[in-house]
Parts: structure tokens; sequence; C-alpha cells
């Protein structure tokens, strides 16, 4: 047998093995979410990562007549959100964890977690229903539920008792 095929081969596999492993090291998966404002809460780990409330874009949030700061992260989802602003949306209550409102169309979730585990502060996504998830409690991880960003400290307060949000890019 010609000893320069194998050769050949073993270069071949030895750098498809490289390839593999330098892939397997690298960290390039999507942001993970925060968990869905819905009724299909699951017992399943949270999967957000540091990088899922990473921000891109400061917004502001109307909330009874006082201005809330927030930001977005740097995120598909929270970037197609922003390409609707300014929106202004009747919101309900949910489970006295949450306020949602329904969405005029449906977000982009290319790359986004499978759920989320939202904190109190945090603006999400529910994919599912298309609408907007505020949390001012504290509520499970959730499946479909994509974080979007958070408000500043004093913000959940407000959002408990608005019957409306105002959203828009910061001034």
């Amino acid at each position: 047998m010609n000893p320069a095929p194998l050769r050949t081969l073993a270069r071949a596999v030895t750098a498809a093995a490289l390839l593999l492993a330098a892939t397997a090291c690298t960290n390039d998966s999507p942001p993970s979410s925060s968990k869905p404002a819905s009724p299909q809460a699951s017992t399943a780990p949270a999967t957000t990562s540091p990088s899922a409330r990473t921000t891109a874009m400061n917004i502001r949030l109307t909330l009874n007549g006082h201005h809330i700061a927030a930001t977005l992260n740097d995120s598909s989802t929270a970037r197609d959100l922003a390409a609707q602003l300014p929106l202004t949306l009747p919101v309900r209550d949910f489970h006295q964890a949450e306020k949602t409102a329904d969405l005029p169309r449906k977000l982009s979730t290319s790359g986004a977690p499978e759920g989320a585990d939202p904190q109190v502060g945090d603006l999400a996504y529910y994919a599912p229903w298309n609408q907007l998830a505020t949390y001012y409690g504290d509520a499970p991880y959730a499946t479909g539920l994509v974080i979007l960003g958070h408000m500043a400290d004093g913000g959940a307060e407000q959002l408990a008792t608005a019957d409306e949000i105002t959203i828009e890019a910061a001034p």
C-alpha cells in the first residue's frame, strides 16, 4: 500500500479534529432569553446568559405620567422592537407579576433561546402570543419568552399600577 494517501488521510483527520475542537470551544451561541408571559410555564432551568441583558439601546418608558429609563439588549428581537418605536400600548395584568400588551406585529426571534426566567424590571417578548411582557413581580421560567431589556430602578413600582405604556427612544 502506498503511504502517501495514508499520510494525506491522517492530515485531513487531524485537521478535522482540530477544527471540531476549536469550534466546540467557542461561544458563538445566541444570547438566551427569559421567561414568557404565558401559562405554559415550565420547570426547566433558565437559559438566560449574561449577554442577554447586554445594553444596546437606551429607551424611555412612560408609566402613569412618569418617565422611566430602560435599556434594550443587543438581540435581533430587541432590535426588531426598537424599529417599531415609538409605541403606546394598553397593558393588562397577568398573574399579578407582569403587565402584557399586544404588539402591532410579530418580532423576529432569530437566534433566541427556547425560553427565559425573567427578573423584576425585565422587558420581554412572549412569542407565542405576540405580546410585550413587563415584569413588576417574580415570575417563573417560560418557554417562548425572549428577554429584550431591563428598566431602571423604580420602574417596576410604577408598572404595577399602569394601564398604558409608552416606549420610545431615549431623548
